[in-house]
């Protein structure tokens, strides 16, 4: 993406991260005319998070990888993925839809060290593990390049039980180093709620002496953590 190019926006309460990817039902006019223009015009969009009703200022282009659905009214369902982050510097409302003049950004160059890589495979590893409790698709998340820590650090922060304003955080790290170790920390609290969560529905079910149980369980948990 060239830089301080005007690029048609899509407010939402949700993060869009690189490499991920976001299903998205269009139904309002402006945005069904916006991602109607960049169909035939093969352009991405930017995703910026919609935090009480204000646009953030820092967000991830998206392109769209497949229009799933074209309704009669002209609503859309598409599936889109995160490319580029971005930094808004100037704000257009001369459309139906919002514009931005915008600066794409990196993360700092990081050192790949041995450290850094067993970190990242300690995420992957708490992902596949929530994923077994959970029943989601992280199992199947695309970490075939494993060797890019960049690419592995957003597929970690995209866990579905992060908060919109945890993946902004995540999104807004220029270090790709801090990025994975919150993500992994945030990762092993999630881990420990899911067990927690999956004990509890056991001892319901066994109608068995549920608060002892679950404090023990807990403390064993936490220690592990």
């Amino acid at each position: 993406m060239k830089s301080d190019i005007m690029l048609p926006l899509f407010p939402l309460n949700v993060v869009l991260l690189p490499g991920t990817l976001l299903p998205l039902h269009i139904f309002e006019e402006r945005y069904k005319e916006m991602i109607g223009e960049c169909l035939s015009e093969m352009r991405e969009f930017g995703i910026v998070y919609l935090n009480d009703e204000k646009i953030t200022r820092i967000g991830c282009s998206a392109q769209i990888v497949e229009l799933l659905k074209r309704y009669e009214n002209g609503e859309m369902d598409i599936i889109t993925l995160g490319t580029d982050r971005f930094f808004i510097k100037a704000l257009d409302e001369t459309r139906s839809y919002y514009r931005a003049k915008i600066i794409p950004f990196e993360d700092d160059p990081v050192e790949e060290t041995e450290g850094l890589k067993k970190l990242v495979q300690s995420g992957i590893q708490l992902l596949k593990e929530l994923n077994s409790i959970t029943g989601g698709d992280w199992d199947k998340a695309p970490f075939a390049e494993e060797s890019d820590m960049r690419k592995v650090s957003f597929l970690i922060s995209g866990y579905d039980g992060f908060t919109s304003m945890e993946k902004q955080n995540f999104l807004e790290m220029t270090s790709t180093r801090k990025r994975v170790e919150e993500a992994v920390e945030a990762l092993k609290k999630a881990l420990l709620r899911a067990r927690l969560n999956l004990k509890i529905q056991h001892i319901v079910k066994g109608n068995g002496d549920a608060k002892k149980t679950m404090m023990r369980y807990y403390m064993e948990e936490s220690q592990r953590a």
